[in-house]
C-alpha cells in the first residue's frame, strides 16, 4: 500500500500525520508499528490521523497511535503538530479547532505568536479512574495530593503522584533529571500491576515555583524527547503538592513546553499547554501489506499513551 505521510515534531516528540479525511487507510497494528520504526519504516513517536468529524459540533476526529501500534487516548504534542497540519494542508482555517479523540473532546488554537495551545482538559485524582489500584497501600500526603509507594522491583520502592490528563501517569520528584534512574524505573513502573492500563511515567526537578525539568518514560514508546500530556501531570501534580506555581515552564529534552492550570476545590478547571510544532519533511511509503520486524515486541493489551 502506498501512502502519503507528513513528518512533524513538537519539542522533539517526532510524529507521522495520516490525511484520511477522504477514506481511511484501514492499517494494522503491524503496519502501525513498521511505519513508526526507525530502521525499517518512517520512524516516529507516534502516527496521528486526521479522520473526518464524528458528530456535529466537531471539526475533526483525531486518531493517535503508539510506536508499539496501540490506539491511545491522549497526546499533547501530537495535537499541536495536529492542528499545525489542518492549517498548512488548508483543511480547516477554523480557530479554535474541535476534535474528538478517544479520551474526549480538545479545542486546540493557533495564537499569533506562532504558538500552539491546547485545552487539554481537567485532571483526574480519582484513583479508579486513572486507573490505579490503590487498594492496601498508605498514601503519604503532601501539600494539597499524595505520594503512593510503588513497591516492586526497585528499592527503594519510588514514591509517585497518580493521575489521569486523559491517560495515566505517575509523577517522581527527582534531584537531577540527568540522574534520574529513568531507564530502569521507567519500565518497571510502566508496566506495575497497579497500573491495569499501565502508565506514562515523569521524573520531575524543581528548577524553581515556575521552572521545572522533565522526562517522561511513555507508555508504548520509551523515553521520548518530550511528552505534552505528561508535562501537563506533572506540573499539576507539582501543583498539587504545593511546590508550584500556577503557570510553569517545562524543560524537556526537546525543548520548552508551557503549563497553566488554576487549582479549585473540586478540580475541575482545564489544563493549557502551549508549545512549537513544525513540519520536518513528506513523502510517500509503501507499507508492506504484512510487515515483519525484526526482535519486534508483541503489542501490549491495551496499548496506551
Amino acid at each position: 500500500m502506498q501512502i502519503r505521510f507528513t513528518k512533524m515534531q513538537g519539542a522533539g516528540n517526532d510524529f507521522v500525520l495520516l490525511d484520511e479525511t477522504q477514506a481511511l487507510l484501514g492499517l494494522s497494528a503491524a503496519q502501525y508499528r513498521w511505519l513508526a520504526d526507525r530502521h525499517f519504516g518512517v520512524g516516529a513517536d507516534q502516527i496521528l490521523s486526521v479522520r473526518p468529524a464524528p458528530g456535529p459540533g466537531l471539526d475533526f476526529e483525531y486518531v493517535i497511535h503508539n510506536a508499539d501500534g496501540g490506539e491511545v487516548e491522549h497526546c499533547g504534542n501530537g495535537a499541536r503538530c495536529f492542528v499545525r497540519y489542518l492549517r498548512d494542508k488548508g483543511l480547516s482555517h477554523a480557530n479554535p479547532v474541535r476534535v474528538k479523540t478517544k479520551s474526549g473532546v480538545l479545542e486546540l488554537w493557533l495564537g499569533a505568536d506562532g504558538l500552539i495551545r491546547v485545552d487539554m482538559g481537567a485532571p483526574v485524582f480519582e484513583p479508579a479512574r486513572v486507573p490505579f489500584d490503590a487498594q492496601g497501600l498508605i498514601a503519604q500526603p503532601m501539600g494539597n495530593f499524595e505520594r503512593w509507594p510503588l513497591a516492586g522491583p526497585a528499592d527503594p520502592a519510588p514514591l509517585a503522584a497518580v493521575l489521569s490528563m486523559g491517560n495515566p501517569h505517575a509523577v517522581l520528584l527527582v534531584d537531577d533529571v540527568d540522574q534520574a534512574p529513568v531507564a530502569h524505573w521507567g519500565p518497571l513502573i510502566e508496566n506495575h500491576p497497579r497500573f491495569p492500563a499501565r502508565v506514562n511515567v515523569g521524573f520531575l526537578q524543581l528548577l524553581s515555583r515556575q521552572q521545572v525539568r522533565l522526562r517522561v518514560f511513555e507508555r508504548g514508546a520509551g523515553e521520548t524527547l518530550a511528552c505534552g500530556s505528561g508535562a501537563c501531570a506533572a506540573v499539576v501534580a507539582g501543583i498539587r503538592l504545593g511546590l508550584l506555581e500556577q503557570r510553569v515552564q517545562v524543560q524537556t529534552r526537546g525543548g520548552t513546553l508551557g503549563v497553566e492550570w488554576r487549582d479549585s476545590p473540586a478540580h475541575e478547571q482545564p489544563v493549557r499547554l502551549s508549545g512549537p510544532a513544525s513540519t520536518v519533511f513528506e513523502g510517500v511509503v509503501d507499507v508492506p501489506e504484512h510487515p515483519e520486524l525484526p526482535g519486534a515486541a508483541p503489542l501490549h493489551s491495551p496499548s496506551r499513551a
